[in-house]
């Protein structure tokens, strides 16, 4: 670019940064400030004064929404403002929104910002997700920008900005936006709203961290809802709820608290029912759930665990991520991430490890042989006649359904799962409201001869049965009626 052109583009460049200047100028005209409310509110110039801020997760913004109101009101209420400047608001930092407050009026007061967030199964909060609390603590004037995370503009997580009115050198713990933040901290902890509830966590769109939580309704059921071999029920539930119940007298007792489950059995045999049964007998009490993807959250789920206690967490088809580190070709095996998540809780802690898996022979040693990782292990076989028989009674409750029907029944499924019994009852129902006909023996043999046919051999494999079937059929010829093993809803 030759000496002309050049000095014509800086004059029509600062040409525009003129016209922007009187632009913004004009709208800001009878428009209240952000530097002038801030100053008023604290009494003195923010600019001179030190901002501190805390990062918090962003699946923890609704609490942290819980926590800044319930300080707000513990300190004598205060005035919400928010703040204008589109897009430019996102970019900075609450100190440099204070420092450019002033320039061009480009920060005016506005609406404060919103975001609809769970805060269980069926209810939601209003959250803050850019506002500005005034409002004194402990007699000092303060202010708290408040905004949930924006990965757009580079912000994996939500916080909590704080500037206050007192000794502008201030900077240490013992200054007040310090003692604000840390009691925010606490009140978060104090009425979390993910106390006390079953929760899974999901990713985020951006980022390698949790983006948020999902809420389920707990489960009802009863002992009488699940079969599984003669006393297996009650062990289960006597290392995971048992010692929630009796807490207190171990403790006192000097015995550990934290503990580790392992479910094993063929797929569809129930091992999932069982969680469930287990989450309904602990009302109260914080269940976090991983599977598939999710399990790489392991370190969340037990900080989770480790604060919201007592709590626990399930392991679905853990043997995805405590595979054998011999048949690991990655550079780091999830196995370590749940080894360490046992190991680093303390002894004293109410958080029981749930773990579920199809493969026992994938897992590592490590994870199962060391006291303190899993405690307990037990089989969820495929059901025998008599398990079946019962899961029979269980699924046809209320059906016209023959006690000799559901004799033969047993009898002809060894080798099928509580899955395939289920799938069974369903079609038994599902045919008979195709028929215009009432449920009935003869619907329930027709549906049971073509479930039984080669043609149907797929649905059973994806069902469980799979090649164990005629495994358990001549196992329970050579036992005689009545089999023994047991089976699971």
């Amino acid at each position: 670019m030759d000496e002309r052109n050049r000095r014509i583009a800086e004059a029509l460049g600062a040409y525009m940064d003129e016209v922007v200047t009187e632009v913004r100028q004009a709208a800001a005209e009878g428009t209240a400030q952000l530097a002038d409310v801030l100053a008023e509110h604290l009494g003195v110039d923010p600019r001179g004064l030190p901002v501190v801020a805390a990062q918090i997760d962003s699946f923890q913004l609704v609490n942290l929404d819980v926590a800044v109101e319930a300080l707000v009101a513990r300190h004598g209420g205060g005035e919400l403002i928010g703040v204008g400047g589109g897009d430019q608001r996102h970019h900075v930092s609450f100190g440099d929104m204070i420092q450019n407050a002033g320039r061009w009026g480009q920060f005016p007061i506005a609406a404060v910002e919103r975001v609809d967030l769970a805060t269980g199964p069926d209810t939601q909060r209003q959250a803050i997700a850019f506002g500005i609390h005034l409002f004194r603590y402990d007699g000092t004037p303060v202010a708290v920008l408040q905004r949930q995370a924006n990965m757009q503009f580079g912000r994996s997580g939500a916080s909590a900005e704080v500037v206050a009115a007192d000794d502008p050198g201030v900077t240490s713990t013992s200054g007040v936006a310090a003692r604000l933040l840390a009691e925010v901290r606490r009140l978060m902890l104090e009425h979390s709203v993910f106390r006390g509830q079953v929760l899974s966590l999901g990713g985020a769109e951006f980022s390698p961290g949790v983006g948020g939580v999902v809420f389920h309704r707990r489960p009802e059921l009863t002992a009488a809802d699940v079969v599984l071999p003669p006393g297996a029920l009650e062990r289960v539930e006597r290392h995971v709820a048992g010692i929630a119940r009796h807490r207190e007298e171990l403790r006192a007792a000097g015995q550990h608290l934290k503990r580790g489950l392992l479910l094993y059995g063929p797929p569809g045999t129930g091992k999932t029912h069982t969680v469930r049964y287990l989450l309904a007998s602990m009302p109260g009490v914080t269940a976090v759930l991983l599977s598939g993807t999710s399990l790489q959250y392991v370190p969340f789920a037990t900080e989770l665990a480790r604060a919201l206690q007592p709590a626990i967490v399930v392991l679905e088809d853990c043997d995805l991520v405590a595979e054998h580190r011999d048949f690991h070709h990655g550079a780091r095996p999830l196995l370590f991430e749940v080894m360490e998540a046992l190991d680093g809780l303390a002894e004293d802690s109410d958080i029981a490890f749930v773990l579920t898996t199809n493969r026992p022979d994938l897992l590592e040693t490590a994870l199962v042989q060391r006291p303190g990782r899993v405690d307990l292990a037990v089989q969820i076989p495929l059901p025998d006649r008599t398990a079946r028989r019962m899961l029979l009674d269980l699924y046809a409750r209320g059906l016209p359904l023959s006690p000799a029907c559901l004799d033969g029944v047993a009898a002809r499924t060894a080798g099928t799962t509580a899955s395939l019994v289920k799938e069974l009852l369903r079609r038994v129902v599902l045919r008979a409201a195709e028929q215009g006909v009432p449920v009935g023996d003869q619907v329930m043999d027709t549906v049971l001869d073509e479930l039984l046919e080669d043609r149907e051999r797929l649905t059973r494999a994806l069902l469980g049965a799979a090649e164990e079937a005629a495994q358990a059929a001549a196992g329970e010829a050579a036992d005689g009626p009545g089999g023994g093993s047991g089976g699971t809803r």
